[in-house]
């Protein structure tokens, strides 16, 4: 562990710099979640936030996302709601039922956005704040870098995300992890470090003690990413003007496609990516031969399907349309939600549904019941909505036909469509 800074030199420095950061990303919120682990970064950042948030007459509450995945691992949770607690701030442990197949650290990542997402949209919070630092961003910019990523993600964690409905934000990118360790220790505030942070079994925490042991400055990095960021904000900016003119209505983008065709490779490779992301709610694109296949697959006026988006050519006097629709069968696949609100699909907000209801897809004999065309739905729109299964065992369909006190609103509008910080 890196020497402790005498207090008087640094103390104020941290604090200052988070408050500021708090000031640009989350004043003007009334209330403000924080994602609490436990760990010394986010416990720092719960204490910097209840000072800043008291004269500003801000609420904060925190939430602690329990994996399952290591023996103690509830009893920590614990510990964190009562650090929460002794600084006046509300706290709650969200448990993970368990993982599935496949990658499990990916799952952990996952779950624990969907988790802190729903707890957030019961509570009445907008935003909530993480404790990724400098360190943190030094870290991700050099793993992204040896798996030969690109500009966006060479550019590192955005300062503010808006994915699942809720704005994200990430206060400590300016200050080191040993200065908030430093800022702790002062107070007396103790805090649990996840042994896994040093397990080599793990790339990140491989790559941290490889930084460590060649003094890789986190600063630079950092520095480099911000830097990387300025150019990707401007080529956001020229992919948004290859889109000028597109539509966004429930859940559906539509694209102009003269622009689009007469675009360079790779604002068309942004659009298509950015796309994506916006009709599926995905967190990461798609591999770079997986897109060039469907750029293909336009090129040739042929409908392609990519990470659970139809992407169809169609004709129009206008000069033509791309539409990006939710494929059927990946909605279909969403876990079925429940409770009030509900997120669905990563796409969804329900509200206004009574006790017992069930929000998944329409059963195929369902559909045909419901008039979609009067809608102005195309079947697959249709067939990939949110769909409600009331507890008499009947259905609602409120994207087809509103109704019933129950409503469904997109998480994603057309200002989320090429945002850089929306990805």
């Amino acid at each position: 562990m890196p020497p402790t800074r005498p207090w008087s030199r640094m103390a104020a420095e941290p604090q200052a710099i988070v408050h500021a950061a708090l000031d640009r990303l989350a004043g003007g919120q009334r209330a403000l979640g924080i994602a609490l682990s436990g760990g010394g970064d986010s416990t720092a950042l719960m204490h910097l936030a209840a000072e800043w948030a008291r004269p500003r007459g801000i609420v904060l509450r925190a939430a602690t996302v329990d994996h399952g995945l290591r023996p103690g691992s509830a009893a920590e949770a614990e510990e964190a709601g009562r650090a929460a607690r002794r600084l006046g701030i509300a706290h709650e442990v969200l448990r993970w039922t368990g993982p599935g197949g496949g990658n499990l650290m990916a799952q952990a990542r996952a779950a624990r956005l969907e988790l802190l997402a729903a707890w957030a949209g019961q509570q009445g919070i907008g935003a909530v704040a993480l404790g990724h630092t400098r360190d943190d961003q030094a870290e991700t910019v050099l793993m992204r870098m040896l798996r030969g990523a690109g500009v966006d993600g060479l550019s590192g964690m955005a300062p503010a995300r808006r994915s699942h409905g809720i704005l994200w934000l990430r206060p400590l990118l300016a200050t080191g992890r040993a200065e908030l360790r430093d800022l702790l220790r002062q107070r007396g505030a103790t805090w649990t470090d996840d042994p896994t942070n040093d397990d080599p079994r793990y790339d990140r925490a491989r790559l941290r003690q490889i930084m460590a042991a060649l003094d890789l400055p986190a600063e630079a990095l950092a520095r480099s990413a911000d830097n990387l960021r300025a150019a990707r904000v401007a080529l956001y900016h020229a992919a948004r003007e290859v889109a000028r003119g597109f539509a966004a209505d429930r859940g559906t983008l539509c694209l102009p496609r003269q622009a689009f065709a007469s675009a360079p490779a790779e604002l068309q490779r942004r659009v298509i990516v950015a796309g994506l992301q916006w009709v599926a709610g995905a967190e990461h694109p798609p591999r770079h031969d997986a897109i060039a296949a469907v750029l293909g697959s336009l090129a040739q006026d042929r409908q392609a399907t990519l990470a659970g988006v139809i992407v169809s050519p169609v004709a129009s006097a206008a000069g033509g349309l791309i539409r990006l629709t939710r494929e059927p069968a990946a909605a279909a696949k969403a876990p079925v939600v429940t409770g009030d609100p509900a997120i669905w699909d990563r796409r969804w907000r329900l509200t206004g549904l009574p006790a017992g209801a069930r929000v998944t897809t329409l059963p195929p004999g369902e559909l045909p019941r419901f008039d979609w065309r009067a809608a102005g739905l195309t079947r697959a729109e249709a067939a990939a909505s949110p769909a409600v299964c009331l507890p008499d065992g009947t259905w609602h369909a409120p994207v087809i036909e509103p109704g019933q006190g129950i409503g469904a609103v997109p998480l994603r509008g057309a200002n989320d469509f090429l945002c850089p910080e929306s990805h």
